[in-house]
């Protein structure tokens, strides 16, 4: 007798995406809009980005100063820990390893805490944002970054869940001792790897 054939069987379950971490599902071409608070209007004229805290030379760059570094570029996978993922995304601004190489970070630098022109705030170990790891971003597609995503500059951390990712960032305060952020203070994990489903304290 001959076995069931495809037809009776039916499609065969679609297999899942390996870059999907645990939990996550494909956003396809939407990319969700989410904030704590509310949106700023923040013009490039006025906007800058300070690193200071544990650094041997506190500086800040203007939208002008810091379009004259050195260019970088993301192309890769974003997760948002409210479970979509969006694949072969491309951002463009600039490395956090060229603003931390011209701060200088003393040796006991360990953590960074990230502030947005809102107030909001996260907080990453350095080694999550060194190395190739993470950006300040203004372009997202070729196309300036929009404000409801973060815009006109926001931090870029894509290995880590997106809230880690400030949205009008101004300020990178570097830090002997973890201090919780804005999200961790209400019981997000304090790092947030979406390969591991950090979503809260205690995952």
């Amino acid at each position: 007798m001959a076995g069931p054939t495809r037809g009776f069987l039916g499609r065969s379950r679609r297999e899942r995406d390996p870059r999907l971490p645990p939990g996550q599902y494909d956003v396809g071409a939407d990319w969700p809009v989410l904030t704590a608070e509310p949106t700023p209007r923040i013009t490039p004229e006025t906007w800058s980005i300070t690193v200071d805290g544990r650094v041997e030379n506190p500086v800040s760059w203007t939208w002008d100063e810091a379009h004259r570094l050195p260019p970088s570029e993301y192309r890769g996978d974003i997760h948002c820990v409210t479970t979509w993922s969006k694949f072969d995304t491309r951002f463009a601004g600039v490395s956090v390893d060229t603003l931390l190489e011209a701060a200088r970070p003393t040796a006991d630098a360990h953590f960074v805490m990230a502030t947005a022109k809102t107030g909001y705030t996260t907080n990453l170990p350095l080694e999550d944002v060194t190395g190739g790891k993470a950006w300040i971003v203004w372009e997202f597609d070729g196309e300036p970054l929009p404000v409801e995503h973060g815009g006109p500059v926001r931090l870029l951390v894509p290995h880590l869940y997106f809230w880690k990712s400030a949205k009008w960032v101004t300020r990178l305060t570097l830090l002997q001792r973890d201090q919780q952020g804005f999200w961790e203070q209400n019981g997000y994990h304090d790092r947030g790897d979406p390969w591991r489903e950090q979503r809260y304290q205690g995952d």
